[in-house]
């Protein structure tokens, strides 16, 4: 026998008592109701009912998008969407299109006179907050509670939150 066939040896029936008993540890037998020492409902489970996604928040004004030519809305979208709205300064109009919307994600711009800002986020939990102002904007971007956001005395504040189901919350917040 040559030398170095024998640690092979030991490895192959080392590796073929390992598959054997993974083999073992790893079956299933499947008992007939006559073989059953118990009964059904004594059975031991193995399996647990899926846990239920989370669900998006109810917002106030649903998904009526009319609510939200005030200034002042909370609504949810499911797919892309224009909401003319009461925006700063002198002209008072701007729009929020709503570019895309899926499960945890959402993309959009926001116009208002000469000024535009777009803002997206994807992932569970995620959103922006667009602060529009007469005179500009800014985003932030990242991990948001899905609450109301705070008004700004300056700025309209437009908040976008993603949703597990698809479901994007809009809050418009007018001064």
């Amino acid at each position: 026998m040559h030398p170095r066939s024998r640690p092979a040896r030991t490895a192959l029936m080392a590796l073929a008592a390992l598959t054997a008993l993974t083999t073992t540890a790893c079956g299933s037998t499947q008992e007939t109701d006559d073989e059953s020492p118990r009964a059904p409902q004594d059975r031991p489970t193995t399996s647990r009912p899926a846990p239920e996604p989370p669900s998006s928040p109810s917002p106030a004004d649903g998904t009526d998008v009319s609510a939200c030519t005030d200034g002042d809305c909370e609504i949810a979208v499911t797919e892309p969407v224009t909401i003319h709205f009461r925006g700063p300064g002198d002209d008072g109009r701007a729009t929020l299109l709503v570019t895309t919307v899926g499960p945890n994600e959402i993309e959009y711009e926001v116009k208002s006179g000469n000024t535009r800002s777009k803002g997206g986020a994807s992932g569970p939990g995620q959103g922006c907050l667009t602060y529009l102002r007469d005179r500009g904007s800014g985003n932030s971007c990242g991990t948001l509670d899905s609450a109301r956001p705070s008004p700004r005395p300056d700025a309209v504040v437009i908040q976008a939150t993603t949703g597990p189901d698809g479901t994007a919350l809009l809050h418009i917040v007018s001064p």
